[in-house]
């Protein structure tokens, strides 16, 4: 079976990609797909993130495990899109550079038959570049500390100046 899947970059404007690929392709094929569609070079680490209906982040799906003693992480090339997007659970986080946070929300489309004489990955339709700089994300701070304000009242810090 093929998937047709929809990449969207997680900004204001509208810039997406239409993929096919076919269920049984590792998370890392599907990830150098997404890339070249795109056209990324390829040499950032990435991973996948499961996710609920709301788009609320789950599990990591990551291209390395980057851990000292090797841990439970799922990896790209052990992992198959068919075993983690399904029509019951259709959507996926993607996160590309972690220097530059690129994000995009990924939907199943819909589930179709393969067409002879086609080869997947197979890009189905382009919309929209990619700006030179990802989007800003807003991410809010939950604190209200406000380090401004306690480094101008340093005397209100409670710790014995003399410490040493």
């Amino acid at each position: 079976m093929i998937y047709k899947i929809r990449i969207i970059l997680d900004a204001k404007e509208d810039i997406f990609r239409d993929i096919e690929i076919e269920e049984s392709s590792t998370m890392e094929e599907f990830h150098n797909a997404i890339t070249q569609s795109f056209g990324f070079l390829g040499n950032e680490m990435a991973s996948f993130y499961t996710c609920d209906e709301d788009w609320n982040q789950d599990e990591e799906i990551a291209l390395f495990d980057m851990s000292d003693s090797g841990s439970d992480v799922r990896l790209m090339n052990e992992t198959f899109l068919e075993d983690v997007m399904t029509e019951k659970s259709p959507k996926l986080i993607y996160v590309y550079d972690f220097l530059n946070m690129w994000t995009f929300l990924v939907e199943l489309a819909d589930i179709v038959e393969s067409e002879s004489g086609v080869s997947y990955p197979n890009l189905l339709f382009s919309f929209g570049e990619l700006p030179e700089n990802p989007p800003e994300t807003n991410f809010k701070s939950e604190s209200t500390f406000d380090f401004e304000d306690t480094f101008e009242n340093y005397d209100d810090l409670d710790f014995d100046e003399n410490w040493n």
